[in-house]
């Protein structure tokens, strides 16, 4: 399976292991058990060391309302996986929040001009940063989809893609996804997704693997469009 462009700031175990020792020396690295808020703000640089975070958004209109993201109203953004880099954006018309998506996430947090200590390392953080805007790009282009089971299809494709582990069968995400958290990323409705998932599934499109975990087979029959 073809991959997305990606760079993982990992590659470098020396440099990793000295930014991994410098951050648990001066108290910059913390473990999160799964669906833990990470305290993130913005003007900070954060790695995921281990683990995956979810990215979600709350508007500011429900914001001011004093709605939360537990209540339901959060707008599921993406994942960020190990050796990748994230940070919160203050201009957005979402408030951004990151959470711990499995148990025993760890993250590290740094103040951009901490990267002045490894220069390499900073290269390898800015070439993340690229890959990941080339990654939003190819998104765009699928959420621009008028069809749902076409903007389904890509984003279970790009998800796969992206942080998706090889299996027997094909590749399979190495952790769940709700059809309500697919719904809110993909502009629909759960119980169309639930629908189409179904739909996808008797195609031969995607695989469900232990009831629960999304995966690509390695040869999928082709689907009819034109649904929804």
């Amino acid at each position: 399976m073809d991959s997305l462009p990606t760079s993982n700031i990992t590659s470098s175990s020396a440099i990793w292991q000295q930014v991994s020792d410098w951050a648990t020396n001066r108290y910059r690295k913390r473990t999160f058990n799964k669906d833990e808020r990470i305290p993130a703000r913005p003007g900070l640089l954060y790695i995921v060391e281990q683990g995956v975070i979810r990215l979600g958004g709350v508007s500011q209109d429900d914001r001011n309302k004093g709605k939360k993201a537990s209540e339901g109203i959060e707008t599921f953004l993406g994942f960020v996986s190990a050796g990748q880099p994230f940070e919160i954006v203050t201009q957005s018309p979402y408030t951004l929040e990151a959470y711990a998506h499995v148990e025993k996430t760890s993250v590290i947090w740094l103040y951009w001009q901490d990267l002045d200590n490894w220069h390499d390392f900073r290269w390898e953080v800015l070439e993340a940063f690229r890959a990941q805007h080339q990654r939003k790009l190819i998104w765009l282009s699928t959420f621009g989809q008028r069809q749902t089971i076409d903007r389904l299809l890509g984003f279970i494709t790009l998800l796969v893609e992206e942080h998706g582990k090889p299996h027997p069968k094909g590749y399979v995400l190495p952790f769940s996804l709700t059809h309500a958290q697919i719904a809110s990323a993909i502009g629909s409705t759960r119980v169309t997704i639930t629908r189409l998932m179904g739909k996808l599934r008797q195609q031969g499109r995607i695989m469900i693997i232990e009831e629960s975990l999304i995966g690509l087979p390695t040869s999928p029959h082709p689907v009819t469009s034109g649904e929804e």
